[in-house]
């Protein structure tokens, strides 16, 4: 048996059975055993649109002598939602961690929404979730519930910023989403698309929407999009939230889905932060559970402040092989939806070498030339480029020792109209050594290795190309946590 703050989930191998707890949390009434009854046959009738082989009915939970039974001729005490146990594994959270998701799965994830939304409901009742007196509404509410929180999971100049971007983007932007409602693109969706409640498993299954509130379920196709981009943002993956948007607008033709995007991007993680919030006056959570929650509504607050930026960044890592720029690159972009591009990955897809195989080359040879090099850091400015002009943001996981190469990333930030920031890592080398062991023993993609460490150090060139407002020095010997705190307070996002 498995508890959520609204249902007692049993796990049986081949089933799932969930029951829904007698209890009004304000935004859901089950309090009645007939509202009860009500939301199982809801919630089997609104997910068999996107998951029906998976959704099998409603089962009266009934007495029998001094037992609970399913099913049964005698009066139901209370009802079941009944499932197929869809594989854990195959969770495209679950994927994610593992990183055994590729831009294809994602792209097939579009198509089905895409599918999806084409044959939603819409009406005049649905579309007036669209307006703009409706959204300030929601994002008023928002607002109003996180106030207590300031200081705690959310600095009070980021609140600001974000109340603030918020009411000049519904009032600048009035027109375009009076244009979403005409052009009928206010459905009712799934309203709960995150990574979680995607599993890939015959075919792909998006399960478990909202049943107990219309309201959380009708919206714009664009903030049901935006979530699951912001989802996959959230686990720092800005390249596939990046091809889930592209394919969804290719495949709809919602070309003007992008203009409202960061705006519901910043909204639904900022829900997400709000909620993660709420968890810190439950009494029954302890003080070690409640310091995760801190860190988890800080993030999504902190991605929701990215959102806001008019500018796009591009950040590029300097340091030596082991100081752990990768790490700081991979956190980072959790917290700002940034796209990573490595060094590493760049350089074996170019010599079409699997990822985890090592090549273990003296410096300035083989894949590790000069020449090569050169062109492992072209097809990062490239790809770096592209996404820059769009308005997205990267980092350029590299190592970045060569003056030359860090001049030609600043004339790229300027060239696109980003903010440019040197995050330079740094690490004892005692440290250095044992992190590079460890590393070999796990099968990354890098093949730093300590032999040749010292001939690295000889080749590098001290930072002096910026000033001090756009360079950071890191000693990573600290959390990550608290140097992706670090690195957020110099660009302005703490």
């Amino acid at each position: 048996m498995v508890q959520t703050q609204m249902s007692f989930v049993f796990l049986t191998g081949d089933y799932v059975y969930k029951v829904k707890k007698p209890v009004n949390l304000g935004y859901l009434d089950y309090t009645t055993l007939e509202k009860r009854r009500y939301f199982c046959q809801r919630e089997v009738e609104l997910n068999q649109r996107l998951c029906p082989e998976t959704y099998l009915g409603v089962v009266p939970l009934t007495r029998r002598r001094k037992k609970i039974v399913l099913g049964g001729r005698s009066e139901a005490v209370d009802y079941a939602v009944k499932m197929r146990q869809l594989p854990r594994d195959r969770m495209l959270d679950v994927l994610l961690g593992k990183e055994q998701v590729i831009p294809e799965m994602i792209s097939q994830v579009a198509q089905k929404v895409v599918e999806f939304h084409r044959k939603a409901e819409t009406s005049a009742v649905i579309r007036t979730f669209g307006n703009i007196f409706t959204i300030r509404t929601n994002t008023d509410e928002n607002f109003r519930q996180t106030e207590k929180y300031t200081g705690v999971t959310i600095s009070q100049s980021k609140y600001e910023r974000i109340k603030y971007y918020t009411g000049q983007f519904l009032k600048s932007e009035d027109f375009l989403l009076e244009q979403r409602v005409a052009g009928d693109r206010i459905r009712d969706c799934h309203g709960d698309l995150h990574a979680a409640h995607v599993c890939f498993s015959d075919g792909i299954c998006i399960y478990d929407c909202i049943e107990f509130s219309d309201r959380f379920r009708y919206g714009d196709v664009a903030s049901e999009v935006a979530f699951l981009a912001m989802d996959l943002d959230h686990h720092g993956r800005a390249d596939l939230s990046r091809a889930f948007v592209n394919t969804y607008v290719d495949s709809s033709g919602d070309k003007e889905l992008i203009g409202v995007l960061n705006f519901y991007k910043c909204y639904r993680a900022y829900v997400r932060g709000k909620v993660e919030s709420f968890k810190l006056d439950d009494p029954y959570i302890s003080d070690t559970e409640k310091q995760d929650v801190r860190e988890a509504a800080a993030s999504y607050f902190d991605l929701a402040g990215f959102y806001t930026r008019a500018k796009p960044v591009l950040f590029i890592t300097v340091g030596l092989m082991g100081t752990g720029k990768t790490a700081l690159a991979r956190a980072l972009a959790k917290r700002t939806g940034t796209v990573v591009i490595s060094s590493d990955v760049t350089r074996k897809q170019l010599a079409s070498v699997p990822l985890t195989e090592h090549r273990f080359e003296q410096l300035n040879a083989g894949i590790y030339s000069q020449d090569f090099t050169r062109r492992t850091y072209d097809t990062m400015f490239a790809a770096a480029g592209r996404i820059l002009a769009e308005g997205g943001s990267v980092i350029l996981d590299a190592s970045f020792i060569k003056s030359e190469e860090r001049l030609k990333a600043r004339e790229l930030a300027r060239e696109t109209g980003a903010d440019f920031f040197v995050l330079e890592c740094k690490l004892g080398e005692e440290q250095v050594k044992q992190r590079l062991t460890q590393r070999l023993e796990e099968g990354t993609v890098s093949d730093g290795r300590w032999e040749i460490y010292g001939p690295q150090k000889k080749s590098f060139e001290p930072v002096v190309e910026v000033s001090a407002q756009n360079y950071v020095i890191i000693d990573t010997s600290k959390p990550v946590q608290d140097i992706v705190r670090q690195v957020m307070e110099k660009i302005g996002e703490g």
